[in-house]
């Protein structure tokens, strides 16, 4: 008799103490996707979720590899269920990329001249006026700040 399939799946030990702030996560990603864009350019309308897809990712990058207080089960299983971006972590474990944004702003095809972004910069080295990045509005993400 072959088995049976249940939709339900199993979480594993220690879900109960991160499974709140996911949560929160997940309303105020619902929140920034349902926010009228009305007044803002193009490109700044997507800047909240990149902000808040960072913190989910960046949420349990913290827990596993700083604090380690979650198991590599728990942190393998919120990859595979996309609570965290696989990519942007394993850019963060390489020297010169702990405080980047997100991954386009290291993708040259993105930019002109094939270039990095321009928050990848760092402050020293700019001029003194404020700058944001096109793709998600970040101000710097340059190891060296």
């Amino acid at each position: 008799m072959p088995k049976v399939r249940t939709n339900r799946t199993r979480y594993p030990e220690g879900w109960e103490l991160i499974e709140p702030t996911l949560r929160d996560l997940d309303m105020k990603m619902r929140e920034a996707e349902n926010e009228t864009h009305e007044g803002k350019r193009k490109c700044e309308a997507l800047w909240p979720i990149f902000k808040i897809s960072h913190q989910k990712t960046r949420y349990i990058y913290d827990l596993y590899y700083r604090r380690e207080a979650i198991s590599k089960e728990l942190f393998e299983f919120c990859i595979d269920q996309g609570y965290a971006d696989k990519s942007l972590i394993a850019k963060w474990k390489k020297p010169g990329y702990e405080k980047l944004c997100c991954l386009r702003c290291i993708q040259p095809r993105d930019h002109n001249f094939n270039t990095t972004c321009v928050c990848r910069v760092p402050k020293h080295l700019r001029e003194e006026k404020v700058i944001e990045c096109v793709h998600c509005g970040c101000r710097g993400c340059a190891s060296g700040d």
